[in-house]
């Protein structure tokens, strides 16, 4: 076990009471001191305890102070005074003698979960103060304290690979990357020539910049314009962007209404998108430090980014005609009306073709047996010298 020792007298104090007592706080040192003799032993007490304990004390107090027996962190510290004695423990590896977990401590300091690294002590009527190896327990506080870090782990993670491809774009800025084309055939299969991604900033600005400015901390830009979600801000010669929703609570509807172009401000880095090159900040008090940007922060760079190209013609083909390929069967009105609309020209060429000659020898081949009635039609039709020669016979018979 550690010969350096850091009590928490704040918690000591209150132990089994609603108000800290000095006098149970001298008593518990005490009786420490007897069970660790030799040892190192500072004993640290929150800006506020003066205040609390009975008026009677704060004379004693402010003796025992004045000699170096208790310390006090400065006023407004964070942790009332947890954040101040766990710092003197971790500098001097000593082990804090205390009934509390420090759960909103535990991402920070993960050694007080070591065995022999915290001790707890408890006043026990009639036999006097207890004290004993303790773990610190792990609550609601305990957790989101871990998910806050290890989000933060996770953007500092983003933040080494945004600065590693970076560094590769500015050593190689015309090499296309290669990728592996995932599922179907081929797979495992390298296609090269893939079009990277429209890039904001050039490679050495960019990098640059991610090397000097970390997630969470404060630059100064230039309002550069203004988009339909945002604003551009020229950071040192790197094009960044603030979103509507890091500019206010509630969001503002415009940009213009919250900053002005060509305004200087202080904004905080809240993101970076590396494969385009990208920054995204945000106003102080309203900046939301995140591993990756808003899609509206991407879709942004993205026009930025874009160059205005000539639109192409496209040209419309229409489809072959479908009624060669499938005829449809005429109704006798389409008939008609197809007949109506053929040209006179064709009927012409057809009775060309058609020989006369031919239609004699048909009709010598098939006789047809006329009935009366399409006798009569005939001999209507029949020239008139026919008709004259059959009266000239009938008048010899006659005779």
């Amino acid at each position: 076990m550690a010969d350096n020792f850091v009590v928490d007298g704040s918690n000591l104090a209150t132990e089994s009471r609603t108000e800290p007592s000095l006098v149970q706080l001298q008593e518990a040192v005490a009786a420490f001191r007897s069970e660790h003799p030799g040892a190192v032993v500072t004993v640290v007490v929150d800006a506020s305890f003066e205040h609390r304990i009975d008026p009677k004390e704060r004379r004693a107090f402010a003796k025992v102070e004045s000699k170096g027996e208790v310390v006090s962190p400065p006023a407004g510290a964070v942790g009332r005074g947890d954040g101040f004695l766990l710092q003197i423990a971790n500098r001097t590896q000593g082990t804090v003698v205390s009934n509390d977990s420090f759960q909103e401590f535990h991402a920070e300091y993960e050694w007080l979960f070591e065995p022999g690294r915290l001790i707890g002590g408890k006043p026990v009527p009639g036999v006097g103060w207890i004290f004993s190896l303790r773990r610190p327990v792990r609550g609601t506080v305990s957790r989101k304290t871990l998910a806050k870090a290890n989000q933060d782990d996770k953007a500092e993670k983003q933040i080494r690979v945004a600065i590693a491809e970076a560094t590769a774009d500015a050593l190689e800025p015309d090499t296309p990357r290669k990728r592996r084309r995932r599922g179907g055939r081929g797979r495992g299969k390298e296609v090269s020539n893939v079009s990277e991604p429209e890039a904001v900033n050039e490679p050495a600005p960019f990098l640059q910049f991610v090397i000097a400015h970390r997630l969470g901390t404060e630059v100064t830009g230039t309002v550069d314009a203004f988009a339909s979600h945002g604003a551009f801000i020229d950071v040192d010669g790197v094009r960044c962007y603030v979103p509507l929703s890091a500019l206010g609570n509630p969001p503002p509807s415009r940009a213009r209404d919250v900053i002005s172009r060509g305004e200087t401000r202080s904004f905080v880095v809240q993101a970076v998108d590396a494969p385009r090159r990208g920054i995204e900040l945000g106003l102080p008090g309203f900046s939301h430090v995140a591993g990756s940007p808003s899609e509206e922060t991407v879709a942004a760079d993205v026009r930025g980014a874009r160059t205005k190209k000539p639109p192409t013609k496209t040209v419309k083909t229409t489809p072959k005609k479908v009624a060669k390929k499938t005829p449809v069967k005429k109704t006798p009105v389409m008939a008609t009306k197809a007949a109506s609309k053929a040209p006179t020209k064709t009927v012409k060429k057809v009775a060309k073709k058609e020989p006369a000659k031919t239609v004699k020898k048909v009709a010598k081949k098939t006789p047809v047996k006329k009935t009366p009635v399409k006798a009569t039609k005939a001999a209507s039709k029949a020239p008139a010298k026919t008709l004259k020669s059959a009266a000239k016979k009938s008048a010899q018979r006659k005779r």
